[in-house]
C-alpha cells in the first residue's frame, strides 16, 4: 500500500473494498493472501449493521434437515420473486460458510447431546421449517464481526481505513478515459476532512443497505445506502427497491435507539400481544407469531393503527427466567437499563425499517453492470430475498457471496496499475457551508415523508406525494452539493436522496401487493407478475427483464 503521511492525495490497493461488515471482512480475508486489500469503513471497523445483528446464520446442519427444505422455505417467503439459481447457490453454500467462521473461531453456542457430546445448538425463527439458524446467544453479529477484525488486523495485505467515507465511484468512461470500467473512488479522509482518490483493479461495495431512508429504523446511522446510490450514479442497474423489510419487534423506549428485539425470541415461544393481553397473530396466519417478517409487521401495524396505539407487546414471560436469561442475555441486560425484565413483564415494541431487499443487480460472481465493480451483502440484489427476506438468510448471504467474488476477482483481475489519469477532486469553485441546517433540515424532512407515505402500508396517492417532495428535494440537494464541501451529513443525505427517489418509483410502478410491498390501491397480489423484478435503469424508466449482469 502506497501511502503518504504529510499529504495523501492518492491510495493504491488491488481491491479496494468500500464496507467492513460481514461481507467486506470476509471478502477481504479471502482475498488476502494473493492481493493487498484496502477495506473502508465510515465509522471505526466494528460500526455497522453486522455488529448488531442479534439472530444468527441459516445453513443446513441438522440430519433431519434439507438443502431442498431450505430452498422452498426461502422461495416461500420471497412470495414468488426469489431467483432459484441464487437462492440454491447460497443454500448449498451455507455449510461450508459455518464452518468456515467455525475455523476463524466464531464462537457459536453448542448444547451437549444424549450421548454426551456436545453440538451446534440450532434455533428457528419466522418462516424456517426447521432448527438451522447457528448463533451465539444473541448476539451473533457481535461475535463474527469481532473475530473477523480481529482476523484482517493480522494481515499485513489488508489496510484499513476507518472514519473514511466515499464519495463516488471513478468510472472510466465519464472521466473520458478508454473502456467503461471502475476505476476506483474519490474518498473523504474524516480526519483530515480531505477528499482523496483510491484506485484499484477491483473495487467492492459491501456499504450495507438504506433503511435511514426512514425515520424510525433498526439499523445503525451508517444505513444510508451509498453503494446503491454511487452504483446507479455510474450507470448501474438496480431491483427491487420496492421491497423494505421492517422488523416486528424494536423496543419501544425514547432512549433505546434502534434496539431490536431478535425474531428469535418469538421463535422460542414469544408471544405478541395486543394492550390489553389478547394475542392476536393467528388472526392473520395460521403460523401465528412465526408468520414471515412482513405478514407480522403488517399485523403490528394494522392493530396499533386500528386501536390509535402507539405499540403493542412481545411477552415470553412465561418462559422460565434461566431459559430466558441463558439465550437472551444481551436483550435481558439492555431491556433491564430501561426498566424492563423479560423474565417477569411483556416488552412494548413496534415495526422499525430494518432491511434492503432490493439492491445493486449482480451476479452469482457478484459482478455488477460495470466492469470491475462488483457488490456483496444487503447493497446487492441477488436474487435471494424476493419480495421478502426469510430471517437469518442475510449474513448467510454475505458470507457466501464474499466467497464468490473472491473467487471471480482473483481469476479475472491482476495487480492494480496506475497508468490511468485520474484527475484529483476538484475543489476550487466551492466554499465551506455556512448554512448546515438546510442538511439537518432537509435530512430530517427525507426521513419523515419516506415513513409516512412510503411506509409498511402505501398507496398511490402517498407514493406521489412523496415523489413530488423528493423531486423538490433533490433540487436543494445538489445545489448545495455544488457550491459547498462536502462533509459526510452531505454525502449521506444526498445518497440518502438518490435512494428514497428509487423506491418511490419501483413501488409506484408495482401495481399489486407482494411480500413487503403492500399498497390499499392493488391489495391483491397479480400471477402474471411471478418471478418478475422491479428493474430501474439509470436514465430510463422501470422495466421487468432482467439478465444476469
Amino acid at each position: 500500500m502506497q501511502e503518504d503521511t504529510q499529504a495523501p492525495e492518492r491510495q493504491s490497493a488491488d481491491v479496494l473494498i468500500i464496507g467492513s461488515g460481514a461481507a467486506g471482512l470476509s471478502l477481504a480475508l479471502h482475498l488476502a493472501s494473493e492481493r493487498r486489500v484496502a477495506v473502508l469503513s465510515k465509522g471505526p471497523i466494528t460500526e455497522g449493521s453486522t455488529l448488531y445483528a442479534q439472530g444468527g446464520v441459516s445453513a443446513v446442519l441438522d440430519r433431519k434437515d434439507s438443502i431442498d427444505a431450505h430452498v422452498r422455505d426461502t422461495l416461500g417467503a420471497g412470495a414468488g420473486l426469489c431467483d432459484e439459481k441464487a437462492v440454491r447457490h447460497t443454500v448449498e453454500n451455507g455449510p461450508q460458510s459455518i464452518q468456515w467462521l467455525l475455523d476463524l473461531g466464531v464462537p457459536f453456542t453448542r448444547e451437549p447431546t444424549e450421548n454426551g457430546r456436545v453440538q451446534l445448538h440450532l434455533t428457528r425463527e419466522g418462516g424456517h421449517s426447521h432448527r438451522r439458524v447457528v448463533h451465539a446467544a444473541d448476539a451473533t453479529g457481535q461475535a463474527i464481526e469481532s473475530t473477523l477484525v480481529e482476523q484482517v488486523r493480522r494481515h499485513d495485505n489488508i489496510q484499513l481505513f476507518e472514519h473514511h467515507i466515499a464519495v463516488d465511484l471513478i468510472n472510466s468512461a465519464k472521466l473520458g478515459l478508454p473502456g467503461e470500467r471502475c476505476l476506483g473512488a474519490y474518498v473523504l479522509d474524516l480526519d483530515r476532512q480531505q477528499v482523496e482518490i483510491f484506485d484499484a483493479s477491483a473495487v467492492v461495495l459491501a456499504t450495507g443497505g438504506a433503511s435511514k431512508v426512514y425515520l424510525y429504523s433498526s439499523n445503525p446511522d451508517g444505513s444510508t445506502g451509498d453503494g446503491i446510490a454511487m452504483a446507479w450514479r455510474a450507470g448501474c442497474r438496480v431491483a427491487n427497491m420496492e421491497f423494505m423489510q421492517f422488523h416486528p419487534t424494536c423496543l419501544f423506549h425514547p432512549k433505546a435507539k434502534s434496539f431490536l428485539i431478535s425474531e428469535a425470541v418469538r421463535g422460542e415461544g414469544g408471544r405478541l400481544l395486543l394492550p390489553n393481553g389478547d394475542p392476536f397473530m393467528h388472526d392473520f396466519d395460521p403460523r401465528g407469531e412465526l408468520a414471515p417478517r412482513d405478514i407480522v409487521a403488517r399485523a403490528i401495524d394494522h392493530e396499533m393503527k386500528r386501536l390509535g396505539a402507539d405499540h403493542l407487546f412481545l411477552d415470553i414471560s412465561h418462559k422460565p427466567a434461566d431459559f430466558i436469561k441463558g439465550h437472551f442475555p444481551t436483550i435481558y441486560k439492555r431491556c433491564l437499563e430501561f426498566g424492563f425484565d423479560i423474565t417477569r413483564d411483556p416488552l412494548p415494541v413496534v415495526p422499525a425499517a430494518h432491511y434492503t431487499c432490493g439492491g445493486v443487480v449482480t451476479d452469482l460472481s457478484a459482478r455488477t453492470d460495470l466492469d470491475g465493480l462488483y457488490a456483496i451483502g444487503e447493497v446487492a440484489y441477488t436474487g435471494l430475498h424476493g419480495a421478502n427476506r426469510m430471517a437469518s438468510n442475510s449474513l448467510l448471504e454475505c458470507l457466501v457471496f464474499a466467497r464468490s467474488a473472491a473467487t471471480h476477482i482473483l481469476a479475472h483481475t491482476d495487480h492494480v496499475t496506475r497508468d490511468a489519469q485520474i484527475p484529483p477532486w476538484d475543489e476550487s469553485r466551492v466554499t465551506d457551508s455556512d448554512e448546515e441546517v438546510v442538511v439537518s433540515h432537509n435530512w430530517d424532512e427525507l426521513r419523515r415523508f419516506m415513513w409516512d407515505y412510503v411506509g409498511i402500508v402505501r398507496s398511490s396517492k402517498r407514493l406521489q406525494r412523496a415523489l413530488r417532495r423528493i423531486e423538490l428535494l433533490q433540487g436543494e440537494i445538489q445545489e448545495y452539493y455544488s457550491n459547498f464541501r462536502v462533509s459526510n451529513d452531505l454525502i449521506e443525505l444526498r445518497n440518502l436522496a438518490v435512494v428514497a427517489e428509487i423506491i418511490i418509483r419501483s413501488a409506484l410502478s408495482r401495481q399489486e401487493s407482494r411480500g413487503l410491498h403492500y399498497t390499499i390501491d392493488y391489495p391483491d397480489t397479480d400471477p402474471a407478475l411471478d418471478g418478475i423484478p422491479t428493474l430501474l435503469v439509470p436514465g430510463g424508466t422501470p422495466g421487468r427483464e432482467l439478465p444476469h449482469a
